[in-house]
């Protein structure tokens, strides 16, 4: 039999289903619920015979052998899952389960895993060995589909492997030579091209829908306190997620309710704080890492009181939803962050100008299916963890990696996917929350540091805010800001504001309290670009799970000039490290925002604990003062007025680059937002500087000196 992903996606009927005119939408959903289970019984049967065949040229055998065992497990997982031996099962049953499923990408053994390009590339040559290991990738994507009880992603993916086999088994009984990795490339980019359509429409209904209630369900109907539950979902379950569980059922049920109230009045405050109406929302997407199902549970009681369903999607484990470091959506410890970067360009196989077209009309089709839901959708409420050993990844030739081409394309796709999104799902009507707690791998004080984190979250938020007004009223005296670095920090940058009309009631920074960020501790600006130059530099930094050492952008007139680090041997491995996962394939991008870290007491957490290198980006951007690349802060709402608590308007909401909105939106964002922190003890100084040549010390070696925030040096010495 052959299998062809090109013929089934068109030929067959769809996993998704179609309308068939004059058949009722139960009969349809099992003729379709019927023609899959045809499907999925004779891949299943198929792949099974294959474990004991040597039916191709003998380099491969090894490789279909070990896949086709792999996917007949997964097989006889989901048939686990669907007859409830899974719910039933003791925890060393479902220990032994998790780990036997994940084992081949852990680090100790994924040298000789199929899934590490390096090992694919030494068997099989470049061009196959990097198809083959996008395969095997693409393949171990059905872990997570056999819990969820998905049997049409099952299924196209074991059809995907069927043909590719049965090519390679036609030459061999041809006597012909194997197949070529152009061959094998075009069924791997016809397969993405094909179910394209199918699978945006899916993720856009998780994230939107609902109804799409998988990881809801498992929050809201398990036994908390029986930490079986965890293995339920199909992630990898490390001590990470046990102890983290664990240490919130020891807590009371009004420690809990405090972190669930103060995580979702963060996002309620969010819309009141822009003027936004949240009660014409009725859908927020949670995200959160496993282990906090019980503060989880209770924020989901919290927004139903007002009015708001949740939807709790998977972070991406697929090419269709995308593979990254940085997790977005619902997720545990990666079984190992070197396979995820391994494949985060994994879009090079198949990324092309026909192929980005095809994804933005899926993506307009999927929208106007979604219309409504997508106009009911409130935004995200995030979870982020931190603690985690830092991961300084290895650059791999072997790996897929975007060429220079394909960089254009996917920038210019990530743009216009931006700009469609913001026609759903408005900019003038969302908002946001993020909140970050600590995970065991923190260390051995990890229960002493999260009680320290929740105090971080909860600060008195109004002496923030007027510690933070007088700082204000200083910044916006100057006509630019000067900020260096001290010691070996080289930053010595000029950063130009926006001149104000009217001092009396406007102002150029936001008062940035305990809502969408939290905790508390800042000050920020859209600032201006012409005239803003200088260096950035940081000697080592984590951004989006990523480390980088002695970290330098250079900036003319308010644009990315240069850019380095120093990760790796030779300076163009270092400006490729950065081009792809901090410019995001751009050739530049404006200096979107700048902003003055107030929150001290994280600072010196950190210090105490010497966690600093494991603080994320949503703490460590309150420790110092930070810069972001990419879009501004009020990206896709610059034409909102907005209000500090003393009644002054903001009006630094827009650039040079985001006032292209008016022209061409695609001109005007990236999509991209990237928040780099001098952290206290690198920088030198930081000073506001008047137009007729006054200036006012704010930060002195990295304490306070402006009248009026001497409160912020107690964490330094103890107090506070």
């Amino acid at each position: 039999m052959e299998f062809n992903s090109e013929n089934n996606a068109e030929a067959n009927v769809k996993i998704n289903g179609e309308a068939n005119m004059g058949v009722s939408m139960v009969a349809e959903r099992e003729a379709v619920k019927t023609a899959v289970m045809e499907r999925y019984q004779l891949a299943k049967a198929r792949v099974k015979e294959i474990m004991k065949e040597e039916c191709v040229e003998g380099t491969y055998v090894p490789f279909f052998q070990k896949t086709a065992a792999f996917l007949s497990e997964l097989a006889d997982v989901y048939e686990y899952v669907e007859d409830g031996r899974l719910y039933r099962a003791p925890m060393e049953e479902l220990q032994k389960l998790n780990r036997r499923l994940y084992e081949d990408v852990l680090p100790e053994h994924y040298k000789n895993s199929y899934a590490n390009p390096s090992c694919a590339v030494a068997a099989f040559g470049t061009d196959m060995g990097r198809n083959l290991s996008f395969l095997y990738a693409e393949l171990r994507s059905l872990i997570v589909f056999a819990f969820e009880k998905d049997m049409a992603e099952i299924t196209i993916r074991m059809e995907l492997f069927l043909e590719v086999y049965t090519t390679f088994v036609c030459a061999w009984e041809e006597k012909r030579q194997a197949p070529g990795a152009g061959d094998v490339r075009q069924m791997l980019y016809w397969f993405v091209c094909d179910y394209t359509a199918e699978e945006v429409e899916k993720h856009l209904r998780r994230m939107l829908c609902p109804e799409e209630d998988f990881a809801l369900r498992l929050i809201m109907d398990s036994d908390l306190e029986d930490l079986r539950y965890l293995y339920y979902f199909g992630e990898y379950i490390t001590e990470n997620e046990l102890e983290t569980a664990r240490h919130l059922n020891a807590m009371s049920a009004e420690a809990v309710k405090k972190l669930a109230d103060t995580y979702t009045e963060g996002y309620r405050i969010g819309f009141e704080a822009t003027g936004k109406d949240i009660s014409r929302k009725k859908t927020v997407n949670i995200r959160y890492c496993l282990g906090f199902e019980r503060m989880i549970r209770s924020a989901v009681e919290n927004f139903g009181r007002l009015g708001m369903k949740p939807t709790i999607y998977r972070a991406g484990v697929s090419i269709f939803q995308g593979k990254s470091v940085n997790k977005n959506g619902f997720f545990a410890t990666p079984a190992n962050k070197q396979y995820d970067f391994d494949h985060k360009d994994d879009e090079a196989l198949y990324l092309d100008k026909q192929y980005v077209n095809r994804r933005l009309e899926a993506l307009r089709a999927g929208y106007e299916t979604l219309k409504k839901e997508a106009s009911l959708f409130g935004g995200p409420a995030v979870v982020e963890i931190f603690g985690e050993e830092p991961f300084a990844p290895k650059a791999k030739e072997e790996a897929l990696a975007l060429d220079a081409g394909q960089q254009k394309l996917s920038a210019q796709y990530r743009t216009a996917a931006g700009t469609m999104q913001n026609e759903y799902i408005r900019g003038d009507e969302r908002s946001f929350t993020i909140i970050a707690f600590p995970v065991p791998a923190i260390g051995e004080k990890y229960r002493e540091i999260f009680d320290e984190t929740v105090k971080i979250n909860t600060l008195d938020y109004k002496l923030y805010q007027g510690i933070q007004q007088t700082i204000i009223d200083a910044l916006d005296q100057a006509a630019y800001v000067r900020v260096k670095g001290m010691g070996r920090n080289r930053t010595d940058l000029k950063v130009m504001l926006h001149r104000l009309e009217n001092p009396e009631k406007e102002t150029n920074f936001e008062n940035c309290v305990a809502d969408v960020n939290i905790p508390v501790g800042e000050v920020f600006t859209s600032p201006r670009l012409m005239g803003t130059d200088g260096v950035l530099h940081v000697e080592r930094v984590f951004l989006n799970g990523l480390e980088y050492r002695n970290l330098e952008i250079t900036f003319r007139d308010g644009m990315v000039a240069d850019y380095t680090c120093t990760n790796f041997d030779t300076g163009e491995e270092n400006k490729k490290y950065m081009k792809d996962n901090v410019m995001f394939h751009h050739d530049t991008l404006p200096l979107g925002e700048f902003a003055v870290g107030t929150n001290t007491v994280a600072y010196v957490t950190a210090k105490k604990y010497g966690i600093g290198d494991k603080m994320p980006i949503l703490i460590a951007e309150k420790m110092g003062p930070h810069f972001a690349v990419g879009d501004t802060c009020y990206s896709h709402e610059e034409d909102i007025m907005t209000y500090n608590p003393d009644g002054k308007a903001i009006v630094a909401r827009e650039n040079e680059i985001s006032a292209l909105r008016r022209e061409d939106m695609e001109k005007a964002y990236f999509n991209c937002h990237t928040d780099i922190t001098v952290p206290y003890d690198e920088l030198g100084e930081l000073t506001a500087v008047r137009e007729d040549g006054g200036e006012i010390a704010v930060i002195r070696e990295g304490r306070f000196v402006l009248e009026g925030c001497g409160e912020l040096n107690k964490a330094f010495d103890g107090g506070m």
